[in-house]
């Protein structure tokens, strides 16, 4: 048995994992040359993350807590996550960590790109003990009179495969 990111994996998990990631993989390939956008170099990739990282770092940011977002509440609370560490992940984020771009899918905001990063942090349970964590992040960097904006749309456990760019 293997332990991976705090969970047992059986010879069995893994194998089912790698035969839905093979499905994945043929039947996502399709959708992912409509919605998902992988053609950057890595210098264009830490462009982007210049840009939100200078958000961050000016308190020009925010993570989307809403209803709607409930997910990234669950996250935030189940590891006890203060504002503090929510910055220093983000900033502690590589263009290494970035997997795809997508359009947003939301009427009349089709233009915007939506930018994926998954960093493995280490964050502690509520038991003490430290875990792995890959932390599923989506920013959007607005442009608005005042400059520029990031928000991040999600941030919480990665709850799908992904293929990192530069990995």
């Amino acid at each position: 048995m293997i332990r991976e990111g705090g969970r047992l994996k059986t010879p069995f998990n893994l194998f089912i994992g790698a035969v839905l990631q093979a499905l994945l993989a043929i039947c996502g390939g399709i959708s992912m040359k409509q919605n998902y956008n992988r053609d950057y170099t890595r210098e264009e990739i830490a462009h982007v993350l210049a840009n939100i990282k200078s958000c961050i770092k000016k308190e020009q940011y925010v993570i989307s807590q809403n209803e709607s977002r409930l997910e990234n509440i669950n996250f935030i609370q189940e590891y006890n996550i203060r504002a503090e560490r929510q910055k220093e992940i983000l900033l502690g984020i590589q263009a290494e960590d970035f997997c795809y771009m997508v359009n947003n899918l939301k009427k009349g905001f089709e233009h915007e790109a939506l930018y994926v990063f998954v960093p493995q942090v280490g964050l502690y349970r509520a038991d003490g003990e430290e875990e792995a964590v890959d932390i599923y992040t989506k920013f959007n960097v607005i442009d608005m009179p005042s400059g520029k904006r990031a928000v991040v749309i999600s941030f919480h456990k990665r709850n799908k495969p992904v293929t990192y760019l530069f990995r």
